[in-house]
């Protein structure tokens, strides 16, 4: 696959933040994240005794990795400039299709296949939606939110299906080396192939200037559509590798798997920095924007706080961090 033209005129759209430096780390975005996942940390060693346990950190893991190789490829997107709100039904789509393929007597590579294969296809859907008829990818992947997930209930209704085999539980429950998950490792590698994507590629260079400005990138040589499609291809692929995990450590497949992950996964790459308008954001933000949101999701759970105080949570954050960039300008202006 050739990588798409990036010219002169394409590089002065792009940020001086979006070239995606990693010496840029300092005095940015990131950087005040950094001091947060610390205070944050301090703050949950000082809430609970149990926090410091390594199997009990290894645990916690399970609170951001599956989401997090999603937001990595949903951070391409919406850098893009577009926007992918059924992926938690994808994953709900993906691992019904494993269950029925389980049904049939297929084993763990194929159940594998099955689920990425599932992702790629529903990604597939929305990429045609998107950038071939050009409608507008929030509202295309609502009703795909709908459509997949609404595809999972009418195959499975209230049934479950259960009794995958021993060996597919490696993805979801297996342990590279002591605490260190399989999941964790999925996580490390998703984060390196991502950020060598978007900050080190033609293709990534290309993102940025589509997000920035999506006109002149067309007609600056770039395949505007073709560079969408492939990034809906990506985010549906890593729907089902979390679909794959995620059915693995429950160990069974219900309509309602993964409901309400839409939203932990944009906040998740908000939060990192990436503009919800595109044209701006980085892999690393999104990284530390995960174990943030993992560490917070442990925290809570060691003080038996109620899961519904941690939607609400989501939720403030998510407008905080939407809201903040304005609000400081805003003030930035009235002091000139």
């Amino acid at each position: 696959m050739n990588e798409p033209v990036v010219n002169e005129s394409v590089q002065r759209m792009i940020p001086q933040r979006s070239q995606g430096s990693f010496r840029r780390l300092a005095g940015s975005w990131e950087t005040l994240l950094i001091f947060i996942a610390v205070a944050i940390f301090f703050i949950n060693v000082q809430a609970s005794p149990y926090f410091l346990d390594p199997w009990n950190l290894s645990d916690a893991t399970f609170n951001f990795t599956e989401k997090a190789m999603i937001a990595f490829a949903m951070a391409l997107l919406i850098v893009s400039g577009e926007i992918d709100l059924s992926v938690a039904s994808i994953i709900a789509l993906a691992s019904t299709a494993m269950g029925f393929a389980l049904q049939l007597g297929a084993d763990t590579p194929l159940l594998v296949l099955v689920g990425l294969g599932t992702g790629l296809l529903c990604g597939a859907f929305n990429g045609l939606l998107v950038a071939s008829l050009g409608l507008p990818s929030i509202v295309v992947t609502i009703g795909t939110l709908s459509l997949f997930r609404g595809i999972a209930y009418i195959v499975l209704g209230d049934q479950a299906y259960s009794g995958y085999p021993d060996s597919f539980a490696f993805f979801g429950q297996g342990y590279v080396w002591w605490v260190i998950t399989f999941e964790m490792v999925l996580f490390a590698v998703a984060a390196l192939v991502f950020g060598l994507l978007l900050h080190r590629t033609g293709f990534g260079r290309a993102v940025y200037a589509i997000g920035n400005n999506p006109t002149a990138a067309l007609f600056s040589g770039i395949r505007v559509p073709r560079v969408k499609f492939l990034l809906f291809l990506m985010t549906g692929v890593m729907a089902g590798v979390a679909a794959v995990c995620l059915t693995s450590r429950l160990g069974s497949t219900r309509p309602s798997i993964a409901f309400g992950w839409e939203l932990e996964i944009v906040t998740m790459v908000v939060l990192g920095g990436v503009n919800i308008l595109g044209g701006a954001g980085t892999i690393p933000g999104v990284v530390l924007a995960a174990i943030i949101m993992g560490m917070v999701t442990f925290g809570f759970g060691l003080l038996n706080v109620p899961g519904i105080v941690m939607s609400i949570f989501i939720g403030l954050l998510l407008i905080l961090v939407i809201a903040l960039p304005k609000v400081l300008a805003a003030a930035a202006a009235r002091l000139k």
